[in-house]
C-alpha cells in the first residue's frame, strides 16, 4: 500500500541532474580546455611563423588535412560519450563502463589504420588535394603531416578517455590535462624553432609528445576507482555488438557529417591555394584567431552531450519536460558565453597581430576575416554548433547528420566557389559562405528543437 502511495504521489519532484552549481563547475573547466586546445594551434602558427610564410602556410593547409581525421576520431568519442551519460543517468555504472572500454579499443584500431594510410600516401593526397602552391610549401606540407600522422593513435585514445570523463562531469580532469600538455608543446616549440631552428619539425614534433603525454594520462586515470573506473581490462577485449551497435548508431552518423564537413574544408583550403602566398598565410593565421573565438561555443558542445545525455537517460517523464529545459538553459549560457567572448577577442586581435611576422596587407586581411567570423560565431554558431550536440546527445543523430550534409554541400561550397571565384572575392568569399552555412544550419536545429521530434528517439 505505502509503495503505490509512494508511486502515485503527483507531489513526487522530479530528479534534477545538474543545479546551477553543477552546471557552473562542467562549463567552466570545458571552457578553460578549450582555451588551451586552440592555444596550440596557435602556438604552433604564431612560433613557426618565424620560419617564413612557407613554413606558416605548410602548417594552415595540413592543419586544415588533419582537422579531417581529427573531427573523425572526436565523432567516434562523442558517439561512446552520448551512450556512457545515458547509462551514467540511468544508474547503470557497469553499462556506463563497458561502453567506455569498448569506445577506448575501437577508437585505438580505427586510428592506427587512419595512421598508417596517411603515411603511406601522405605525398600522394597532398598534392591531390593542394598539387598548386609552391613548392616550398609543399615541403613544409609533407614534412608537418607526416610527424602528424604518428599522433593519431595517440589523439584518439585521449579523445575517448576524455569522453568518458566528460560523460561523468569530470571537465576538471581534461582541463588539468590540458594544462600539462600545453606546457609541453609551447615549450617544445620554442626549442624546436629558435633553438634547433627546426622549422615546420620543430612544432611538429612537440605537438606529437604533448598529445602521447595526454593521451597515456587520460587512460591511468580511467582505469583507476578513484577516477570512476571508467575502463574495465577484462571488457576491453570482450566484443560487445549490441553495445557498440549503439555507440555507431550515433558515432557513424555523427562521423559522416563531420569527414563530408571536414573535406569540403579541405577542398575550400585547395581554393583559398589559388589566390597567393599572402591570402593563403593570412587564411591560416585567421584559422587560429578563429578557433580561439569559437572556443565558447565549442566547449558547451560537449557540455550539451553531458547534460542531454544524463537527462534523457534517466528521465521516467515521457515528455522529457526536464530535458527540454536543460535545452533552453543552455542556450541562453551559450549565446551570453559566444556574444562575450567573440567580443574580447575580436577587441585583441590588433594585438595578436603585433606578434606575427607578416606583411601589412596580410595582417589586415586577417583583421577583416576575424569581424566577420565573429559576429556570426556569436549569434548563428550557438544553434547550428552546440544545439545540435544536445539533439545528438538525445539520439537524433541522423537529423543533425543530414542537415549538416546538406549544408555543408548546399550551402558552404557552392557559395564558397560563386563569392571566392565567380565574384572574385578571394578567401573573403570562403569565409561569407561559412557564415552562411551556419545561419542555414542553426535555422533548422533550432525548429527541430521547437517541434519536440528528437523526444521520439531512445539510444539505451
Amino acid at each position: 500500500m505505502m509503495e503505490n502511495v509512494i508511486v502515485n504521489a503527483p507531489s513526487q519532484p522530479p530528479k534534477e541532474f545538474f543545479s546551477n552549481r553543477a552546471l557552473k563547475n562542467l562549463i567552466i573547466p570545458l571552457f578553460v580546455e578549450q582555451l588551451l586546445v586552440m592555444l596550440v594551434g596557435m602556438a604552433d602558427t604564431l612560433i613557426v611563423s618565424y620560419a617564413g610564410e612557407a613554413a606558416v602556410s605548410g602548417v594552415s593547409l595540413v592543419n586544415q588535412f588533419n582537422t579531417v581525421f581529427i573531427y573523425l576520431f572526436t565523432a567516434l568519442a562523442s558517439g561512446g560519450a552520448v551512450v556512457t551519460s545515458q547509462y551514467i543517468g540511468r544508474g547503470d555504472p557497469d553499462l556506463a563502463g563497458e561502453s567506455s572500454s569498448h569506445l577506448l579499443l575501437f577508437s585505438t584500431l580505427f586510428s592506427i589504420i587512419i595512421a598508417v594510410l596517411v603515411l603511406i600516401g601522405n605525398q600522394a593526397m597532398l598534392t591531390l588535394v593542394f598539387g598548386r602552391v609552391e613548392d616550398s610549401v609543399m615541403q613544409s606540407c609533407v614534412t608537418y603531416l607526416r610527424i602528424s600522422a604518428y599522433s593519431y593513435p595517440a589523439l584518439a585514445i585521449y579523445n575517448a578517455g576524455a569522453a568518458a570523463c566528460r560523460s561523468l562531469g569530470k571537465t576538471g580532469v581534461t582541463m588539468r590535462l590540458s594544462i600539462y600538455s600545453n606546457i609541453i608543446n609551447v615549450v617544445g616549440n620554442i626549442i624546436g624553432v629558435f633553438v634547433l631552428h627546426a622549422g615546420v619539425a620543430g612544432v611538429a614534433w612537440p605537438s606529437l609528445a604533448a598529445r602521447v603525454f595526454s593521451a597515456v594520462a587520460i587512460t591511468i586515470l580511467c582505469f583507476r576507482e578513484k577516477y570512476g573506473a571508467l575502463y574495465h581490462a577484462k571488457r576491453i577485449f570482450q566484443w560487445n555488438w549490441k553495445l557498440i551497435k549503439r555507440i555507431l548508431g550515433i558515432a557513424v552518423p555523427n562521423s559522416i557529417e563531420s569527414g563530408i564537413f571536414q573535406l569540403v574544408k579541405v577542398v575550400l583550403s585547395s581554393i583559398a591555394a589559388l589566390f597567393g602566398t599572402y591570402q593563403i598565410a593570412a587564411n591560416g593565421v585567421t584559422q587560429s584567431i578563429w578557433s580561439l573565438a569559437a572556443l565558447a561555443g565549442l566547449s558547451m558542445g560537449p557540455a550539451f552531450i553531458t547534460v542531454i545525455g544524463q537527462s534523457m537517460g534517466g528521465s521516467e517523464d515521457s515528455e522529457f519536460k526536464q530535458t527540454d529545459a536543460y535545452f533552453k538553459r543552455l542556450l541562453k549560457i551559450t549565446v551570453v558565453i559566444s556574444l562575450a567572448w567573440n567580443a574580447l577577442v575580436f577587441a585583441l586581435t590588433p594585438v595578436f597581430m603585433l606578434f606575427y611576422s607578416l606583411s601589412p596587407e596580410t595582417k589586415h586581411l586577417v583583421i577583416l576575416l576575424v569581424l566577420l567570423h565573429n559576429i556570426f560565431n556569436a549569434v548563428a554558431f550557438p544553434f547550428s554548433g552546440a544545439l545540435s550536440s544536445g539533439l545528438r546527445a538525445a539520439g537524433d543523430a541522423r537529423f543533425t547528420a543530414l542537415v549538416s550534409v546538406i549544408s555543408t554541400i548546399g550551402v558552404r561550397l557552392v557559395f564558397s566557389y560563386l563569392f571566392a571565384i565567380v565574384f572574385g572575392m578571394g578567401v573573403m568569399g570562403v569565409a561569407w559562405a561559412m557564415c552562411l552555412d551556419w545561419v542555414a544550419r542553426g535555422i533548422a536545429m533550432a525548429f527541430r528543437l521547437r517541434g519536440g521530434k528528437w523526444k521520439r528517439f531512445r539510444v539505451i
